[in-house]
């Protein structure tokens, strides 16, 4: 008898929303979000509330977590979600063309300058501007971008003429602000403009139930592309990869998931798990953990999420459904301070 395996739905009938809590399955935006754990849940919460305002938020994860994803979540249940959302990865740009990526350039501004061209903050301008990898921005750029986010106006490189924009910007990083700021290498003030609201997407291993639904979406998002009929994946590869740890977060998924569809031949998924591993943790289900470590990593986390704030309405107290004086009770006794919310 051969090894026990689940059936996989067959493309035409599936959706990625067909995986999404009910409650936003309403939600065009939310339309590529693939998942329904309590992480992702609370992250969506969050989305929910600060997308219709103007607010700036800045999106924190590490890499391959879907930041871009989230922004463009935003976007779209925003009263801008008509307008234009426009993307910028501020690694991908060189230093010394970056201004000019920002903020446009008059003809003749430097060489090869050869006409006018219109910035991401013009192109955005009545929609939103969503900068990935913020942390990057060179700090002799960092006050310009102060400037066009408390006055909302900037100059083209090589002009003197003023422009102004209305822009909601979301920003992305993947870094430690804190230790770039004490490094000197980006302004406080610029972190506090940004950091208005800030969102924390969770790592693929901190919401792991949603690994079967994501290697199911991604096998039938390949499977369709290169027309083949893959129906099946063993039981015991699904559970490989649902407790692996996945270091590269949902992008490395998606990747393997890709490559298994390629090698596939037949009506099983095959999945090259001899490539994972590799000098990283594979998690074991059976791995014991007490009642007491989970409580506190599960106050960490949500201390993590408010950014250390207890009272009030959107505080952790009121998260985790504690009185304040009762949080502060366990924070002391399972030796959690808000120095050490963040790992």
């Amino acid at each position: 008898m051969g090894s026990p395996s689940i059936a996989l739905p067959h493309a035409q009938s599936f959706a990625s929303t067909s995986f999404v809590n009910e409650n936003l399955s309403e939600l065009p935006a939310f339309e590529g979000i693939v998942g329904c754990s309590t992480a992702l849940m609370e992250t969506l919460d969050l989305v929910r509330i600060v997308a219709p305002t103007d607010s700036t938020v800045l999106i924190e994860g590490e890499t391959g977590t879907g930041k871009e994803v989230i922004a463009s979540a935003i976007h779209s249940c925003s009263k801008r979600r008509d307008r234009a959302f426009i993307k910028l990865n501020c690694t991908a740009i060189p230093v010394g063309l970056l201004e000019s990526e920002l903020f446009g350039h008059e003809k003749g501004a430097f060489t090869g300058a050869i006409a006018r061209k219109i910035g991401r903050f013009e192109a955005a301008h009545g929609g939103t501007l969503f900068l990935d990898e913020i942390g990057d921005i060179p700090l002799e750029l960092q006050p310009k971008l102060l400037r066009v986010l408390q006055e909302g106006e900037f100059e083209r490189l090589g002009s003197t003429q003023t422009q102004r924009v209305n822009v909601r910007l979301v920003a992305a990083t993947n870094g430690d602000m804190g230790r770039l700021i004490s490094e000197k290498r980006f302004r406080r003030d610029l972190y506090y403009r940004l950091n208005v609201f800030p969102i924390s997407v969770p790592p693929l291993r901190d919401r792991a139930e949603d690994i079967p639904l994501l290697v199911t979406h991604f096998v039938v998002k390949y499977a369709a592309r290169m027309q083949k009929v893959i129906e099946r994946i063993r039981a015991e590869v699904m559970d490989t990869l649902t407790f692996y740890s996945w270091p590269g977060n949902i992008r490395e998924l998606q990747n393997f998931i890709e490559c298994s569809v390629i090698l596939t031949s037949g009506s099983t998924l095959y999945c090259p798990l001899d490539r994972l591993g590799s000098g990283t943790q594979v998690l074991s289900p059976e791995e014991p953990i007490t009642l007491e470590d989970l409580n506190r990593e599960h106050i960490r986390r949500t201390l993590q999420q408010t950014r250390g704030v207890i009272m009030g309405p959107n505080g952790a107290a009121a998260r985790l459904g504690l009185k304040r004086t009762t949080l502060y009770a366990r924070m002391r006794k399972l030796g959690i301070t808000r120095s050490n919310k963040i790992s």
